[in-house]
């Protein structure tokens, strides 16, 4: 599997980003090399169409972190966005190479983290809440939820216990649309990011053994907690 980096690099090699690997200064000053990682994420935010659908620091953020994590399977990015509410589609998963935004959908937060809004965040067991930050996706199984895909945590004291806490993306028939269109918001789980059940295996089958999975937050305490993409 090829990591980001070298993805980043032979695209823009080939399609031109780098044409003039270094940026040239009017003043005479010594010329700068381009910062192809940056410029890969750029592009990849653009060709996706994320625009209006993800802020960019949120997914900038999130491209960052596979490099960081040395995810086994760096071409899929799922990014969870809990800075919107509920009713809003606040799941994405990116295909990286070929620049796509793949799903993009409904995802239940724990039902101590909030109603509409989640606010609250905890890496205790039994505290029904959601947890921010960085996890790889592991294996998928058959559960008391059905097909469901388990998550390791990366980042210790904020989200190491997801395995432990059973911590689990699984499909669940209150995260759907008719739940908005009559309650204004969808159900919440036990602190695990449901989706929809019509969506649920495929996006397992696509996201599980080693991929990226961010999890955004307005938790003010989590960019000082967080080692990760410093």
């Amino acid at each position: 599997m090829f990591n980001l980096a070298y993805i980043s690099f032979i695209f823009l090699l080939f399609f031109g980003s780098l044409a003039g690997t270094f940026v040239e200064k009017p003043t005479g000053e010594p010329s700068e090399p381009v910062n192809v990682f940056e410029e890969y994420c750029k592009v990849v935010y653009h060709d996706a169409g994320l625009e209006g659908k993800l802020d960019y620091g949120i997914f900038r953020r999130a491209y960052y972190g596979i490099d960081a994590l040395c995810a086994p399977k760096a071409d899929i990015l799922t990014i969870i966005d809990y800075s919107k509410p509920s009713c809003d589609r606040r799941f994405y998963v990116i295909d990286l190479v070929n620049r796509k935004l793949l799903f993009h959908t409904l995802v239940a937060h724990g039902k101590n983290s909030g109603e509409l809004i989640s606010y609250k965040f905890s890496n205790r067991p039994q505290s029904l809440q959601s947890s921010p930050g960085f996890f790889l996706t592991a294996e998928s199984y058959g559960g008391r939820h059905g097909y469901s895909m388990r998550l390791d945590g990366m980042e210790p004291g904020i989200n190491d216990q997801a395995r432990a806490r059973a911590i689990v993306i699984h499909g669940a028939e209150y995260v759907a649309q008719h739940y908005v269109n009559d309650f204004g918001y969808i159900g919440r789980s036990f602190g695990c990011p449901a989706l929809p059940l019509e969506q649920n295996k495929k996006i397992i089958d696509l996201i599980k053994g080693g991929s990226c999975l961010y999890i955004h937050t307005t938790d003010k305490n989590y960019p000082n907690l967080t080692t990760i993409c410093d």
